[in-house]
């Protein structure tokens, strides 16, 4: 992990805000600490971190809001760590803003895993696009080296959705072009219009993934594990609740673009598989 990344700890457990800051400083963080939830929103304010990990059982101020007050300020990585695991709560964390959801008693192996998983996700997707006709991703030639590419993706062929035109804007170099939504991976930003749309890290990076492969359908198993995994085929175990955390993210999207699942501009719903773009207008 590079040197630099800072990281803001709110827990007002001493044992467990001890163990997340040891685990971060081994992994190259600056740890910043508070133990109220008052405190990590002004904290975050101050330091600007590349991440923030958040108890949701704090003393003074709901989890929820706080998740809620930091994303007004911050694009910050948030983790939401709780001793709370019903289904309802996990959604209404990430539906609040949270990036991840982790329940205790922490594992601290699959913590530190997931932290470097956002972090990787982040990094990935800055890097330079890949140039479709430099790397033979010619939309144009069937079975050629873009159908590769798109299997690994773990994206699915929709009969009739086979030819260059559903393809192309999507896989232009750089940056991403869909009915008057710029999605620019060199700055991390996507813009309807003129105005910068407030996206978290997470939200960025799946209305990434799913467009960048056009008409292609992106299943939720495969969305999870490239967004965890850094790829759609790594074959590790994707649960219900992680499938579960893709649709909120997807419903979060959604609002954030006006966008009519029944009349979609920008993400369309393949019933029971997964995503893909909308068709453009």
């Amino acid at each position: 992990m590079d040197d630099g990344r800072v990281a803001v700890v709110v827990e007002h457990d001493d044992g467990m805000r001890t163990v997340l800051g040891a685990i971060l400083r081994r992994t190259g963080f600056e740890v910043h600490y508070a133990d109220a939830g008052i405190y990590g929103v002004a904290l975050a304010a101050e330091v600007e971190p590349d991440l923030v990990t958040l108890a949701m059982d704090l003393p003074d101020i709901d989890g929820f809001e706080a998740i809620r007050r930091i994303r007004r300020l911050s694009d910050a990585h948030l983790v939401a760590i709780s001793a709370w695991t019903e289904e309802a709560d996990v959604v209404y964390g990430l539906q609040a803003g949270a990036d991840d959801y982790m329940t205790k008693p922490l594992r601290r192996r699959e913590f530190r895993a997931r932290v470097d998983a956002l972090l990787r996700r982040s990094e990935r997707i800055r890097a330079p696009a890949r140039s479709p006709a430099r790397h033979g991703l010619d939309p144009a030639v069937p079975g050629g080296s873009w159908r590769q590419e798109m299997r690994r993706l773990g994206a699915i062929v929709v009969p009739g959705e086979g030819s260059r035109s559903h393809h192309q804007a999507t896989l232009r170099p750089h940056r991403l072009v869909l009915n008057d939504l710029v999605v620019e991976p060199a700055t991390y930003t996507a813009l309807l219009g003129e105005a910068e749309l407030p996206l978290t890290p997470t939200e960025f990076a799946l209305v990434h993934a799913i467009l960048r492969c056009g008409r292609m359908v992106r299943t939720k198993r495969a969305l999870v594990r490239e967004l965890r995994d850094g790829d759609a085929e790594s074959g590790t175990f994707v649960s219900t609740a992680d499938e579960r955390s893709i649709e909120v993210h997807v419903a979060n999207l959604r609002r954030k673009l006006g966008d009519d699942a029944m009349d979609p501009r920008w993400i369309e719903t393949v019933r029971g598989v997964g995503y893909r773009a909308a068709r453009p207008r």
